[in-house]
């Protein structure tokens, strides 16, 4: 893990003066770290590095949306993967109506309001907010590797860039820069519903109680019996949200998939001949397993959570592929 050396106070004045600058005063009003920080909180082993060369919050801005960025010598960076972005599975906005729990359905409606995909990965708003990072199941399909990154956020970004995008490790200005990034993203009193003065009242464990510490993580198989399904009715209204703000996400016009999607019969029809087979076209296949890569294709379909998608809304997209396909 990259540490924060001691650095005198000028410099570190200067530090953190172009990192505020250069990320138009990203420390928002009503901070909640600063908020946790005035009562006792630390939050020093998140902070960015930044006496390390190039390390800004533009550039880490730039990797995470575009893959590459501008190297602090001039040029460009190679990209950090041929698969996927950071924005491939996750969000960059608020997504959750009520940030101490875990609702797909809520997140589903709040984000499709607001012109946001409906993804796989937990927005990385509030990113550094948080206390622990891919919880639960996510120690099955990792192993080892989880133990670094749950509770260390540099790990889990490099652990993203190298298992979950299928790209290169990140260099040390390039992680820091990542890091800058998400500090621009931290939550406000607002985003909790809180008062600067409610909140001046209340102690360090009442407002972490606001907010989830961590994403909730389980894995579900898909149903015994494909063709029969969860046995849940389905809504195909709710279903035709869940395929245009996630399934096209990823597969129209084959963004960040070799599976080409829209919403003409044919995708459907494709779609729901496959429902009930052991394919890697199956609907339940995807969502539940994923799918792992092939031989020369590193890239690969990450599955949904329970958390990320419900029995019930699954049931609800099989409607709204059978419904278009007839």
């Amino acid at each position: 893990m990259i540490k924060l050396y001691s650095i005198s106070a000028f410099s570190f004045l200067f530090a953190m003066g172009v990192f505020l600058s250069s990320t138009n005063d990203a420390v928002k009003r009503n901070s909640v770290i600063e908020l946790l920080e005035s009562k006792g909180g630390d939050y020093s082993e998140k902070k960015p590095n930044f006496e390390i060369a190039g390390v800004s919050a533009e550039a880490g801005e730039q990797l995470f949306h575009n893959g590459f960025a501008q190297k602090p010598n001039g040029g460009k960076t190679k990209k950090q993967s041929k698969h996927f972005v950071c924005t491939s599975c996750h969000n960059v906005a608020k997504e959750d109506p009520d940030l101490s729990v875990s609702d797909p359905q809520a997140r589903l409606i709040y984000t499709n309001e607001r012109g946001l995909p409906f993804l796989q990965g937990t927005t990385m708003y509030g990113a550094v907010n948080r206390s622990t990072y891919y919880n639960g199941d996510y120690k099955k399909k990792y192993g080892d590797l989880v133990e670094s990154a749950r509770y260390d956020i540099r790990s889990a970004i490099q652990l993203c860039a190298t298992e979950c995008a299928q790209g290169r490790e990140l260099k040390d200005w390039e992680l820091e820069s990542i890091l800058a990034y998400l500090w621009t993203l931290e939550l406000n009193l607002e985003d909790l519903g809180l008062t600067e003065e409610a909140a001046s009242k209340m102690n360090i464990d009442s407002v972490k109680a606001k907010y989830l510490q961590g994403s909730p993580a389980t894995f579900l198989p898909p149903p015994p019996d494909r063709k029969e399904g969860s046995g849940l009715i389905g809504k195909s209204e709710n279903g035709k949200l869940i395929y245009e703000n996630s399934c096209l996400h990823c597969h129209y016009k084959g963004e960040y998939s070799f599976l080409h999607l829209d919403k003409s019969r044919l995708s459907f029809k494709h779609l729901k001949r496959n429902i009930g087979k052991f394919s890697r076209h199956s609907l339940y296949q995807v969502t539940r397993w994923g799918v792992p890569v092939k031989s020369g294709k590193r890239s690969y379909m990450p599955q949904y959570t329970e958390e990320r998608m419900s029995k019930q809304q699954l049931a609800d997209l099989r409607a709204y592929i059978e419904e278009q396909a007839s």
